[in-house]
């Protein structure tokens, strides 16, 4: 038996996935953005993959966590930012456009806008055109992966771009688990030694690409539109680990999920054996 793992596009995967295969990984690789693959591994498309931190509070039951690994930040992330025409209080009642392809950033933000800015009537909205082409025009919009770290490099006022990994650190002094390594629980059961040898595969992977990250990132296709040193700087500034301050700040996403009617309750963080 194989495993089907999938692959988030974005440039913070990169450190995983460009050393994979070197790392003894023969199994299935299917690429899409995170809404996609979260929907995949709900319906048992996929077996393993980087999904969403909300997947997992939403459907807790369904999946274990694979231990030691996220996409996380400690302060800027630089990949999920809101674009604002003027201060966040002033977001009541607007509607915010996004594109869908994340759970996690649109629940990040509602909490950061009601339980700190303490807004009451937040509201998001999926345009049908270009949201980049609504930033342009003033429209306040919540961009993440690639498309919000070009869309940064476009020359917006710096004022007018909210790096939500940075807010999230401002108000808790906490890591924001952007995503998790989450496994389908009968995957689990029926592929247990495949997954432990992918969880091996995945530390060696992830390993070898920071004992050489200048050449991962000059062999990579993300160089072309970033720039070596641009890229260089994301990757060293996002944080892999699921520690335990990570998993302090986990919980505290949670219970705010929680406490504002996200999810119905907190979840318990299960890991595989």
């Amino acid at each position: 038996m194989t495993l089907s793992v999938g692959h988030i596009t974005y440039a913070n995967c990169l450190p995983w996935f460009h050393c994979l295969r070197q790392s003894g990984f023969d199994g299935t690789i299917v690429d899409g953005v995170p809404a996609e693959l979260n929907r995949l591994l709900a319906s048992g498309k996929i077996d393993i993959c980087p999904s969403s931190s909300i997947e997992y509070a939403r459907h807790p039951d369904d999946y274990l966590i694979l231990p030691g690994h996220s996409i996380s930040s400690n302060g800027p992330v630089e990949s999920v930012l809101l674009f604002s025409p003027g201060p966040l209080t002033g977001l009541n009642g607007v509607p915010i456009a996004i594109t869908g392809e994340s759970a996690t950033s649109v629940a990040l933000l509602k909490v950061l806008l009601k339980e700190f800015i303490r807004l009451d009537d937040v509201l998001f909205y999926v345009p049908e055109d270009p949201i980049e082409e609504l930033i342009a025009a003033g429209v306040p919009a919540l961009l993440i992966g690639d498309r919000a770290l070009k869309m940064s490099a476009k020359g917006q006022p710096a004022e007018n771009i909210i790096d939500l990994g940075a807010l999230w650190y401002h108000f808790t002094n906490l890591p924001f688990v952007f995503a998790l390594w989450i496994v389908r629980r009968g995957v689990a059961q029926e592929k247990g030694e495949e997954v432990a040898r992918f969880v091996q595969q995945l530390d060696a992977a992830r390993a070898k690409a920071f004992l050489s990250l200048e050449e991962v990132v000059k062999s990579s296709s993300e160089v072309s539109w970033m720039g070596e040193q641009r890229l260089l700087n994301y990757l060293s500034r996002v944080s892999y680990d699921l520690d335990p301050l990570h998993i302090e700040g986990l919980t505290c996403f949670y219970t705010l999920l929680e406490k504002h009617g996200f999810i119905e309750a907190a979840p318990q963080l299960e890991f595989i054996a």
